[in-house]
């Protein structure tokens, strides 16, 4: 292997890197938050990429009715839920936060899906689209179970994501898009290192978010809200935070992190109906690199699974998905050490 090819495969995992970087932030956060593995993560990727494709047709997205249907399903759980606690007075904010807003997106969606619509338009109003969705069903699947066990939590997620992966097929056909570049072009880096638009545009936006996402936790209100959840969810109970509200935030930054992922990667990879699976699968290795807890290490892991993932494919593209999935035995295996080290101690604490 050349050093020039060397570059190249390493421009190309860093890209695919940021794209699995933000995917694990969005995990980690929904996990350190409300012990969920949100496995439909991918699939709102999947949607918003389509989504915009079908924009680009000049045509409605089949999303608009997806999200609809899920504020209608969340507006009555939400309300039935008031009702047994006694809490009608608060049905009309319910209706308005489940209800009118998500419809928002949806209107706006319906009358711009034309032709003559600005690309950049379109693609906010894609982002705008899938941002409901993930705290929709937070609402409807997961806060009805939110005390039940973390296998139960999963499964939960997993039927989610085939229900998705189903209508996604409905929805958007078997056939695949690749959606158009945010930034067209070629830039010369020097060295001999030549990127696209594209490209670079994604290298800066996962570290602006990255950056981002630093500070929004360091100092904001709503940051340390979700880090005091994450500690401890009785503690934070305890002063005066809700863990469902929090939950809700931490579903819909994860609900942006996917769009963005989406609008990032759309133009460099096809992406059919079920894509998301394997983006979010690939993030998730990520993930478990960082424990699920550790954001610094959940993208430095994120970015070695892309690295890893193009350099395989230039030695064996059919074995890529093999070399990446690999790494999840000794990182688990290393961890579990970990873990079975930790019980040890706290074991030798209680009986000392």
């Amino acid at each position: 292997m050349s050093l020039d090819i060397a570059l190249i495969l390493l421009i190309d995992g860093l890209a695919n890197g940021a794209i699995y970087l933000l995917a694990g932030l969005g995990l980690v956060l929904i996990f350190s938050v409300t012990r969920v593995v949100f496995v439909p993560f991918g699939d709102i990727t999947a949607f918003c990429a389509l989504t915009l494709a079908a924009f680009e047709l000049g045509r409605p997205p089949a999303t608009i009715w997806l999200v609809a249907a899920l504020a209608v399903v969340a507006c009555a759980v939400d309300t039935v839920s008031l009702l047994r606690r006694a809490e009608a007075a608060k049905i009309p904010r319910s209706l308005l936060f489940y209800g009118v807003l998500p419809m928002i997106p949806c209107a706006l969606a319906w009358f711009a899906a034309t032709p003559a619509t600005p690309y950049g338009l379109q693609a906010l109003l894609a982002l705008a689209l899938v941002l409901p969705i993930a705290p929709l069903l937070d609402r409807i699947a997961f806060r009805p179970a939110a005390d039940a066990p973390v296998l139960m939590l999963l499964i939960i997620a997993l039927a989610l994501h085939f229900a998705l992966s189903g209508l996604g097929l409905i929805f958007f056909g078997a056939e695949g898009f690749r959606t158009r570049p945010l930034i067209d072009g070629v830039f010369d880096l020097g060295a001999g290192i030549i990127m696209s638009g594209q490209t670079l545009l994604t290298l800066i936006a996962a570290a602006l978010l990255s950056l981002l996402f630093f500070f929004f936790f360091e100092r904001s209100m709503i940051g340390r809200m979700l880090r005091a959840t994450a500690v401890n969810r009785v503690g934070a109970r305890l002063v005066g935070i809700r863990p469902s509200r929090t939950g809700t935030f931490a579903y819909l930054i994860a609900s942006l992190l996917a769009g963005v992922s989406a609008l990032l990667i759309g133009p460099t990879t096809t992406i059919y109906y079920d894509s998301g699976f394997i983006i979010g699968l690939k993030a998730f290795v990520g993930a478990i690199v960082g424990g699920l807890v550790s954001y610094p290490i959940t993208a430095l892991g994120s970015i070695f699974v892309g690295i890893l993932e193009s350099f395989a494919s230039f030695w064996s593209s059919a074995f890529k998905e093999v070399v990446v999935f690999s790494l999840l035995i000794p990182v688990l295996v290393w961890r579990s050490w970990g873990a079975a080290h930790a019980d040890e101690e706290e074991s030798e604490e209680i009986e000392a």
